[in-house]
């Protein structure tokens, strides 16, 4: 098998000649700065549509449901099987809200996929952050779990972190 040399090259090639920026003509000189200056308002971020934030929100929000729903149905599958003496993976195979929860965590999966494709990842995965947010305030309201202040305060650091990071982006 060869090895194609298309990879080896750079994405650009010029086969002219290299002349010092002394002997170029102006226009050569004003076409590279046009470019540079276009190249660079184009690179200053990737432009995330109503529609793709909209897609990122929905891909956390249902991994969020899913996880909030596999946690569920752990728990009555452990209890299941604690009183009936059987085994915790048929308890849990069989649970109807496990069976959902990975259903709608396959969903988020192909909502995440379709996100990819349109928005890069540095700018996407910053969303997961709001998960975070959710599946605390949905364990404390819809599973009754307990959070003290400085699960809270490691939440909103881990979110304000990755804000920064997406606000800061060159």
């Amino acid at each position: 098998m060869s090895k194609s040399t298309d990879m080896d090259g750079p994405l650009h090639s010029d086969t002219r000649p290299a002349a010092p920026p002394a002997e170029r003509p102006a226009s050569a000189l004003d076409s590279q700065a046009a470019g540079r200056s276009e190249h660079n308002q184009t690179s200053k971020g990737p432009h995330v549509t109503i529609a793709s934030a909209v897609l990122l929100v929905f891909a956390v929000s249902t991994a969020a449901t899913g996880q909030l729903m596999l946690k569920h149905g752990m728990q009555l599958a452990s209890a299941r099987a604690a009183k009936s003496g059987g085994s915790l993976v048929v308890s849990a195979a069989t649970s109807p809200w496990i069976l959902l929860g990975l259903a709608v965590f396959g969903i988020s999966a192909i909502a995440w996929l379709a996100a990819l494709s349109r928005v890069p990842l540095s700018v996407a995965y910053p969303f997961n952050a709001l998960g975070y947010l959710v599946i605390l305030t949905a364990s404390i309201l819809i599973l009754h779990e307990r959070a003290n202040l400085l699960t809270w305060a490691g939440s909103l650091l881990v979110v304000s972190g990755l804000v920064i990071v997406v606000l800061s982006r060159p």
